[in-house]
């Protein structure tokens, strides 16, 4: 696990890290609810998309929200989480021909464009020190001593 986290970010970058893992998350799990309610057909009947897979991407987005908030397992739930915004750029709002901003009520990929952005950023900056992460996983610093230290003692 320790390969996953780089050095956890302090403050004040850590704070704003919060407010972001906070507020994106929780937007994932009301956008993931409805599809947990029905995790292998919220696509409907004749979706492209088989049920283990609808499946996994209300996991992904439900779960990974949880995640995002606690800030725990955030790059692996970042993962997910980018994968199924790819998708849903991809598969489904690129062909409708939707434009990145919608206007005059037609679809938009500016919402699932700016989910990804924020899932990549926090699976390469990671979820800042106010997290679970940095509690279970924050690398241990070995204390050595300083080299004019070392000479002193070596002359004694």
């Amino acid at each position: 696990m320790h390969r996953l986290f780089t050095e956890f970010v302090g403050p004040p970058g850590a704070a704003a890290l919060l407010l972001l893992r906070l507020v994106t998350g929780l937007a994932f799990m009301l956008h993931g609810w409805s599809k947990i309610q029905h995790p292998f057909t919220w696509l409907g009947a004749d979706s492209w998309a088989p049920g283990f897979l609808q499946a996994i991407a209300a996991f992904a987005e439900f779960g990974g929200g949880l995640s995002l908030i606690l800030g725990l397992l955030t790059p692996i739930a970042c993962c997910g989480l980018v994968c199924v915004m790819t998708t849903a750029i991809v598969a489904v709002h690129l062909p409708k021909g939707d434009a990145f901003v919608g206007g005059q009520g037609g679809g938009s990929f500016e919402l699932p464009l700016v989910y990804l952005a924020v899932a990549l950023t926090l699976m390469w900056v990671g979820p800042g020190i106010y997290s679970l992460d940095n509690m279970l996983f924050k690398k241990k610093v070995a204390i050595t001593p300083a080299p004019s230290e070392t000479r002193t003692k070596a002359a004694v």
